[in-house]
């Protein structure tokens, strides 16, 4: 099951933290980022583009999330400094352990005029670990 959708485009990874006195915690910006995305997650679950049968599936199994990052210049910022923030914001407003992540494509594209996140998470019901090594679990 796959369900798309879009956000704004997360802070930079130099904009998530500050430091509050010896410790390191998220900044007003990326505060608002996780607002933003639980707010956009909410609706998107009121009007079924998120079902209930997506959710359960998601909880059960495991999750492929594709981000398409729409910067507004090719060299300003990594592609890979929104994934983290990203995540934990979608997994959390779902519910959802972003251990269950098991597979990410990131790609890096450029729109000046409408800079964005397009997402596309799919809930995987087949997901299989490879059977010829020992897992350990603590």
């Amino acid at each position: 099951m796959v369900v798309q959708f879009s956000l704004p485009l997360p802070p930079s990874i130099n904009s998530q933290y500050v430091t509050v006195g010896n410790r390191r915690v998220l900044s007003r910006e990326a505060q608002a980022f996780k607002r933003q995305v639980k707010r956009q997650l909410a609706l998107l679950q009121q009007r079924d583009t998120i079902s209930e049968q997506f959710l359960a599936l998601a909880h059960q199994g495991y999750i492929a999330l594709f981000l398409d990052f729409y910067f507004e210049t090719p060299l300003r910022r990594d592609l890979d400094g929104g994934l983290k923030i990203t995540q934990d914001s979608i997994c959390t407003s779902l519910g959802i352990n972003d251990n269950r992540v098991v597979d990410i494509h990131l790609v890096k594209r450029i729109d000046p005029l409408h800079p964005r996140l397009e997402v596309e998470l799919e809930a995987l019901s087949d997901w299989q670990f490879e059977h010829d090594r020992q897992v350990l679990i603590k």
